[in-house]
């Protein structure tokens, strides 16, 4: 009896999987900004262009793009950051940690305070603390961390072209 009860379950979650499959194949084609309005989507690229010529170390770049893409929900910036923050040398650990980031040993003091900056400006209805604000400002100084909220803002406006727009991570 309990061999049957496993078998029901698994034909359960198998077809539970195929029907999320399908509504993902079925999603309707939405706006591609980047066609629509070229000069929109190139003034964000250049912000991104900015960022990725700053210096913000290629780690710290990827940690605060992984981070709130997690936040934001964006599955599309979420692959493409995971896979690029992999290319860039990261660790598996790191990466499957990140959402628990204040349980693990895994980062520094400096990813500390990038991490805690960007769940809060991603978070911005619940405001940025002055004890989040004021230790980032300690450990990163001034302009680091002038880079450090662009590049916060910079990822939270992708995500949200993301999500607006539909955007599906590849198989």
């Amino acid at each position: 009896m309990y061999f049957l009860i496993l078998i029901h379950f698994s034909g359960l979650a198998l077809s539970a999987t195929l029907g999320i499959t399908k509504n993902i194949k079925k999603m309707k084609a939405r706006i591609l900004i980047k066609k629509a309005d070229p000069e929109a989507y190139k003034a964000l690229g250049v912000l991104s262009n900015y960022i990725a010529n700053s210096s913000l170390s290629k780690t710290h770049q990827e940690l605060i793009k992984i981070r709130a893409s997690q936040i934001n929900g964006c599955a599309y910036c979420i692959d493409m950051h995971t896979k690029d923050a992999r290319k860039a040398g990261e660790t598996e650990q790191r990466i499957y940690a990140l959402n628990a980031w204040r349980e693990t040993p895994f980062f520094t003091e400096e990813e500390r305070a990038i991490l805690a900056l960007t769940e809060e400006v991603t978070l911005i209805q619940n405001h940025v603390s002055d004890k989040t604000y004021e230790e980032a400002e300690r450990i990163l100084g001034e302009k680091y961390l002038a880079q450090v909220i662009m590049a916060i803002i910079n990822i939270s406006a992708w995500n949200r072209i993301g999500i607006a727009t539909g955007m599906q991570p590849g198989l």
